[in-house]
């Protein structure tokens, strides 16, 4: 699989307290691109919805958060950022959500 990065950080749910290299944040930028995250959101500024420095700003604490975001893309959320949902993006594999919620808390601003 092309969108591959390091496994014991999928596993381990503690991507946050780790730099992933720049091509793993390419990798995982062009899956967020071909996936359509980023029609609604970017790296620092809040387009429908929240940017994802501030999303890895406000969950950088929570041990559990790469598992928390894992969980809203594949199945949406609601009222977390606001009035407007996230849909959910169940088409993805299992692998990719976890490589998009490593990346989102990794991104900083």
């Amino acid at each position: 699989m092309r969108y591959l990065i390091l496994p014991f950080l999928l596993l381990s749910g503690l991507a946050q307290a780790v730099d992933l290299t720049e091509a793993q944040q390419a990798s995982a930028k062009e899956l967020a691109q071909a996936s359509g995250c980023l029609s609604c959101h970017a790296l620092t500024e809040k387009i429908v919805g929240p940017a994802y420095s501030s999303v890895a700003e406000k969950y950088q604490a929570d041990a559990d958060a790469a598992s928390s975001l894992a969980q809203s893309i594949q199945y949406g959320s609601k009222g977390k950022w606001g009035r407007i949902p996230m849909p959910p993006h169940s088409s993805l594999s299992p692998e990719d959500i976890k490589t998009l919620a490593t990346w989102v808390m990794t991104v900083k601003k």
